[in-house]
């Protein structure tokens, strides 16, 4: 009597190093399969290149114009390849049938995202660790070394990878999926991108941290406040 109970009573709440390892399970399949086809990789670099060595070239004439859009030129480097590289990447789970396959995993669905935002967020900062030297060699500016620079940098690619995660799971559901994503993504993101550019130019022009701790608050209370949403909502916009 007591076994029948204890089927009829709906399962537990995923222990937190089951979470853990369910998240780590779907960052490291993305990862993996991201090491051995180096297909997503590469786009989102070439792509960031193009688009730095483009304004480069645009504004050379203009060294004032430089360095005033620098900030702005750098993140919307990083937010182009970023939205390429989440519209890949779920287009990729929905196509082959992957994405069926983990909702049908006996896992917390939240796990699913955490995962995808892991493994985007490293895609993301692997770009920028290649992109930024670029940028620095191009505009003869070290400024985006300094740690200041590389916490807004962390903080604002985790805001864009977080909400970009929910909306893509959301739009790969679409048939205009490719342009449905940059669609609702960039009017949410635009507080994140907003305060990581007014960041980046803070430090660029040596302004005092005191200055510069606003936009840095902004970020934090934005990545904490849309992780959380995000946490709620994903398991009913994965649904369908």
């Amino acid at each position: 009597m007591m076994t029948a109970d204890r089927k009829d009573t709906p399962p537990a709440r995923q222990a937190p190093s089951g979470f853990l390892r369910a998240v780590w399970a779907v960052a490291w399949k993305d990862l993996a399969a991201e090491m051995r086809s180096r297909e997503l990789l590469s786009s989102m670099l070439v792509f960031a290149l193009l688009v730095i060595l483009i304004f480069n070239f645009a504004l050379e004439l203009n060294p004032s114009i430089l360095r005033t859009a620098a900030a702005g030129v750098l993140w919307a480097t990083f937010t182009f390849a970023g939205t390429l590289g989440l519209n890949r990447s779920m287009a990729v789970e929905k196509d082959r049938g992957c994405l069926d396959g983990l909702l049908l995993a006996p896992v917390d669905r939240s796990a699913i995202y955490f995962g995808k935002v892991i493994s985007n967020l490293v895609f993301m900062l692997v770009v920028e660790v290649i992109v930024l030297p670029v940028f620095a060699v191009l505009h003869n500016n070290t400024a985006i070394f300094d740690p200041g620079f590389l916490l807004v940098a962390l903080l604002g690619s985790l805001g864009y990878i977080a909400v970009g995660a929910l909306l893509a799971a959301m739009a790969v559901q679409a048939r205009t999926r490719d342009v449905l994503l940059p669609i609702l993504l960039f009017p949410v993101t635009l507080p994140v991108v907003i305060a990581a550019v007014k960041a980046s130019n803070g430090f660029m022009d040596g302004l005092a941290v005191t200055e510069i701790m606003p936009w840095i608050n902004l970020l934090f209370v934005y990545d904490v406040i849309f992780i959380a949403v995000a946490f709620m909502v994903f398991d009913y916009v994965v649904e369908e």
